[in-house]
């Protein structure tokens, strides 16, 4: 009797936990530190033993310029919690050079920044307006420059470079103003018009 009264009393405990609390008990870590076991001389066996074997891969990936590269990723079939680490020495696996978040993954990368976040929310992380190049033929700028706001000074000495989608509403002459081969402010009205919002982080070291 007084094994099944504590048991409902600690179920009763549970149940009266807040929400967020609750979820984040139980929610995988997906956050991105430049430190631990996405530091710089980290490796994929490293990556393996945080995650578990059936959760990671190493293959080839596209890059920007459409060659491939290997990677490895970690969570390959799970579009929210993909993530893909580029090694500096590809024959050992080892010595990050670049991680990569794009898609629709979840993960946060250091500073806070998260896929989906829109000019004001970047600044506010930054605690200043930063540099962008315009638009490219795909509508996606890039930051130039962070101006020497917060994000320009990762802890782990590594850095953070965005690539951002104008909103599908934005016109095409409002687009076509914007040239990639400039750079502007993200104060900009003509770049705060466009409300792009970030479609791919990349942290390298």
């Amino acid at each position: 009797m007084r094994k099944a009264w504590i048991r409902a009393a600690l179920a009763l405990a549970l149940a009266l936990l807040p929400g967020p609390l609750w979820a984040q008990q139980r929610a995988p870590t997906t956050v991105v530190a430049c430190s631990g076991t996405f530091a710089k001389d980290s490796s994929h066996l490293e990556l393996v033993t945080a995650f578990k074997p059936k959760n990671i891969t190493f293959t080839d990936v596209e890059s920007s310029d459409g060659s491939k590269v290997p990677a490895s990723i970690l969570f390959p079939n799970d579009p929210k919690r993909r993530l893909e680490v580029w090694w500096s020495n590809r024959t050992t696996r080892s010595d990050i050079h670049l991680i990569v978040i794009g898609g629709q993954s979840t993960w946060t990368a250091p500073g806070g920044l998260r896929l989906g976040q829109t000019l004001e929310q970047v600044e506010k992380l930054n605690h200043k307006p930063f540099k962008l190049k315009g638009f490219d033929k795909d509508r996606i700028a890039t930051v130039s420059d962070w101006d020497g706001g917060e994000l320009a000074t990762l802890a782990g000495d590594c850095n953070a470079g965005l690539s951002l989608r104008a909103d599908a509403k934005a016109s095409a002459e409002k687009i076509g103003a914007l040239t990639a081969d400039k750079e502007y402010s993200s104060s900009d009205p003509a770049i705060r018009a466009t409300k792009p919002t970030i479609t791919e982080i990349l942290i390298g070291y």
